[in-house]
């Protein structure tokens, strides 16, 4: 039987932790990611050597918990019901066709990335993400953040490489994209 005590306690902390998940996760996840930083937080409770540490603590979990749900959700992104068409991701306002054409191609190639990179670059080319806020997501230092979305995008200009060739004007803007191969290029059939 649990406790008045005990259920009050529960709910106070669920109060403070529900804002600072919810605005970290989607809505449809915080009752999950909730429900995971109460059962991580119960199985690691023996474990906390300060007492008066309890809420920076709780709050370490919580980061962690939050951390592993986005993971999950860019290994398995079609589980995602709100994650948004990869494609709509791509802007093109302000560009002309050929760039619309050779952006649409980013997105097929980001997924043949190596998991670090494709999840670095999906956050912070993509979605839109600082690589600071990335960082945070992914649970790794800024600098880790950085130097992934350095060779993230060096291995997609790789990619973009093999399979196209793209002319660029003095501002760097798309003037000409050729594919190298008959059949096209790669990026188009994925």
């Amino acid at each position: 039987m649990i406790s008045n005590a005990t259920r009050r306690a529960h709910r106070e902390i669920e109060e403070r932790l529900r804002p600072f998940v919810a605005r970290r996760v989607p809505g449809s996840e915080v009752e999950d990611v909730l429900q995971d930083v109460f059962l991580r937080a119960q199985r690691a409770l023996p474990d906390l050597r300060d007492d008066e540490r309890f809420g920076a603590w709780l709050y370490r979990v919580a980061r962690s918990a939050i951390a592993e749900s986005h993971r999950q959700r860019f290994r398995h992104p079609l589980a995602d019901p709100e994650a948004p068409e990869a494609t709509a991701v791509v802007e093109t306002s302000g560009v002309s066709p050929l760039e619309a054409e050779v952006a649409a191609y980013l997105v097929p190639l980001i997924n043949q990335l190596p998991s670090p990179y494709r999840e670095t670059l999906t956050l912070t080319e993509l979605e839109g993400l600082t690589q600071q806020a990335a960082a945070v997501v992914l649970g790794i230092s800024l600098s880790g953040a950085k130097s992934r979305v350095q060779r993230g995008r060096e291995k997609l200009r790789e990619l973009l490489g093999e399979c196209c060739r793209i002319g660029v004007d003095a501002r760097g803007r798309v003037i000409d994209c050729e594919p190298l191969r008959p059949s096209g290029c790669r990026c188009k059939n994925e």
